[in-house]
């Protein structure tokens, strides 16, 4: 059984909009004014519009089943706590780093944590992820190395 090494670490960058909202909306019927209604949500503590925690931490979801672990990835405990708004336009930089990793399972403990472009931290807390033995084995090329880049991916 092929794991990622303890201090293996992945990034991934985005920028959220409006759109997202909207998205998010469509899929989930989540309708809070906050991530609406400009006047109230100006009003409200967060001083204006808020992008819905879920879209805020799918960006996790994908550094999660894309870099690391990586395909066939799936979370089975998230502890996470939303630290600061987003709001549309905020560009987003998720970062993994593998803290645990089970000898007996393919289940690796990350480190996760999100910040804004001002270096803000938006999202703090720990996963762990358990990544499926035949899809890891179709997805990774024989003598690959472990995951340990920095993605960059910007997608408005």
């Amino acid at each position: 059984m092929t794991s990622t090494p303890i201090g293996a670490s992945a990034r991934r960058t985005r920028t959220v909009t409006r759109r997202d909202i909207e998205l998010f909306t469509a899929i989930t019927g989540d309708r809070n004014p906050v991530h609406y209604d400009e006047e109230l949500a100006t009003q409200s503590r967060f001083g204006g519009i808020v992008v819905q925690g879920g879209v805020t931490s799918g960006l996790l979801n994908a550094l999660v089943a894309e870099q690391l672990p990586g395909p066939g990835s799936v979370f089975l405990e998230v502890s996470w706590r939303f630290l600061a708004p987003v709001r549309p336009g905020d560009a987003l930089t998720a970062t993994a780093v593998v803290t645990a990793v089970r000898a007996d399972k393919p289940v690796t403990t990350l480190a996760t944590s999100i910040t804004n472009q001002d270096d803000v931290l938006v999202l703090d807390g720990t996963a762990v992820v358990w990544r499926d033995p035949v899809v890891s084995a179709a997805t990774t090329p024989a003598g690959s190395p472990a995951p340990t880049q920095e993605n960059q991916e910007n997608i408005a």
